[in-house]
Parts: C-alpha cells; sequence; structure tokens
C-alpha cells in the first residue's frame, strides 16, 4: 500500500460535502506525527545507502526554515501557497535527482521520496480559501545541494515545521 495512496484516501473519505477540507489529517493528529516518523525514516534509509554519488546537477531546494513568530502572522490561504512553492521545489528536485541516481537503494527512497512530497503537493492543491486554482508562479527562497541526503532533510524539516503548525492552525478551524 503505497503512503501517498493512503493520504489521498485518507483525505477523500473525510471530504465534508460543502467543501474539501482534509478533516481527519488535520483533526487526528497521529496522522502528521505519522507522516514526520515517515519522513526521519526514509532519511535513515538513504543516509544507509552505499555509495550515493554527489549530483553532477545540484538539486535546488527551498529553504524551509522559518520563525514561529513569522508565521503565526500569515493567513492560513498564504502559508498553503509557501507551503506549495516549497512542494513544487522539492518534487521537481526528486525528479532531477532521479535522472541521475541509478544505485538501486537510492532510487528506491528518492521514489518513496517523490510519491510523499507529491501526495502533499497534490492534497494541498485541493482546498483553498480564496477564489481560482494554485498558480506555480512562486519563487521561494533556495539554495542548490549537490547531495542527496538534503533532499530527505529538506523534506523532514518541511514536514516537521511548516506543513505540521499548518495542519495545527487548521484544526483550530476545522475540529470543533
Amino acid at each position: 500500500s503505497s503512503p501517498g495512496l493512503l493520504l489521498l484516501t485518507s483525505f477523500f473519505l473525510h471530504i465534508k460535502e460543502d467543501r474539501a477540507s482534509p478533516t481527519r489529517l488535520v483533526c487526528d493528529n497521529r496522522l502528521i506525527q505519522k507522516y514526520i516518523m515517515e519522513a526521519k525514516d526514509m532519511e535513515t534509509r538513504v543516509g544507509q545507502c552505499q555509495a550515493l554519488p554527489a549530483l553532477s546537477c545540484p538539486a535546488v531546494l527551498p529553504l524551509v526554515d522559518f520563525t514561529f513568530q513569522q508565521w503565526k502572522s500569515k493567513l492560513n490561504e498564504t502559508k498553503r501557497r509557501e507551503i506549495l512553492c516549497d512542494l513544487a521545489l522539492l518534487v521537481g528536485a526528486v525528479v532531477g535527482a532521479q535522472g541521475q541516481v541509478s544505485e538501486e537503494c537510492g532510487a528506491r527512497q528518492l521514489s518513496q521520496l517523490y510519491r510523499h512530497a507529491n501526495s502533499f503537493f497534490l492534497l494541498l492543491q485541493t482546498f483553498s480559501w480564496e477564489a481560482g486554482h494554485w498558480e506555480p508562479s512562486c519563487s521561494p527562497h533556495s539554495m542548490e545541494q549537490t547531495h542527496i541526503t538534503s533532499i530527505f532533510l529538506t523534506y523532514r524539516q518541511l514536514v516537521q515545521g511548516k506543513l505540521r503548525f499548518f495542519f495545527k492552525d487548521l484544526a483550530k478551524v476545522l475540529c470543533k
């Protein structure tokens, strides 16, 4: 069973009739904790792969760190768009790295990371508070990395940080 499929299935099983809202994912804190643990596990497993090559074409990764004070002052829609931008860049970095890694262990981990990150990306596109669809016209702060493990580190930090706090903020609205 694919974790991405589980995430999307969980989402679709808990859609409210009047608007799309991932209520179970947001309201059940155990789910985001599960995804944080999976991100940590992927990061650990890729670190155990033998002879991972440096990327000849560096991965462009989002800078996902933030200050809590700054984060609290943003609207939920702004947070969602920021996370979508980060995920778009991250998914692109994974795709670029996949084309450069032939070693089985690394390729398998990148494939799993792609499924997880892309699932969150698709999920966050399905709901918004503003009219219109998300447009990939963002330019998040980024950095270039040649180490494959940096991609996994960035994903874990994104899930542990912005995504977790975003879901926590949504829970205040959706889980009454």
